[in-house]
C-alpha cells in the first residue's frame, strides 16, 4: 500500500471511528428518553424497521445473538412499557408475531425523523449520484468486514 494510500485509510478509519461513536450517542440518547436500555433499542429497531410485522422471538434472538429466554424478558419488559404487542400468526398458531407499538413507532421516528431530514439536507444533496453508488458501495463493504470480524469474536471464549 502507497504511504498516500496509507494516510488516506488511516484518515478514514478515524472518521468511521468518530462516526461510530456519534451514532452510539444517540442510540444511548434515544434508549434514555425512551426509558429502556441499549438492547431494547435494538430491538426496537429490528421492528420499527421491520419485514411488515411478521417477525418472531427467534428472528430477533438470532438478529440480537441472544438467548430464547433472553428475549422472552426483553419482550415482557417492552410490553410492559407499552412498546410492543406479541400475537399468534393466522396461519400458523405456533408462530408468535412481535410487532412494535404505534406508540413506541411514533417515539422514535419524531427522534429520527429530525436526523435524517439533517442527513439529506446536509449531506447527501451534496453527493452526485454516482458519488453516492461509490459511497453505498464502501458501507456495504465495510459492514461486511465489521459483521465478519463480529462472528470470529463471537467464537472466541471470553477472558476469564
Amino acid at each position: 500500500m502507497s504511504n498516500d494510500l496509507t494516510v488516506k485509510s488511516q484518515t478514514v478509519g478515524r472518521a468511521l471511528q468518530r462516526y461510530q461513536s456519534v451514532v452510539d450517542d444517540f442510540d444511548r440518547e434515544m434508549a434514555r428518553i425512551l426509558g429502556v436500555n441499549g438492547t431494547d433499542v435494538r430491538c426496537l429497531e429490528l421492528l420499527i424497521a421491520g419485514s411488515g410485522g411478521d417477525v418472531t422471538p427467534g428472528d430477533i434472538a438470532a438478529h440480537l445473538n441472544l438467548t430464547a429466554g433472553s428475549v422472552t424478558t426483553m419482550l415482557d419488559r417492552l410490553e410492559r412499557v407499552g412498546y410492543v404487542t406479541r400475537s399468534r400468526h393466522v396461519g400458523d398458531r405456533r408462530k408468535v408475531l412481535v410487532q412494535a407499538t404505534p406508540r413506541v413507532t411514533e417515539l422514535a421516528w419524531s427522534m429520527m425523523n429530525p436526523l435524517l431530514d439533517d442527513a439529506n439536507a446536509e449531506v447527501i444533496a451534496h453527493f452526485t449520484p454516482e458519488q453516492l453508488d461509490t459511497i453505498e458501495q464502501f458501507v456495504t463493504r465495510a459492514t461486511a468486514v465489521q459483521q465478519r470480524h463480529v462472528e470470529r469474536l463471537r467464537e472466541r471464549a471470553p477472558v476469564s
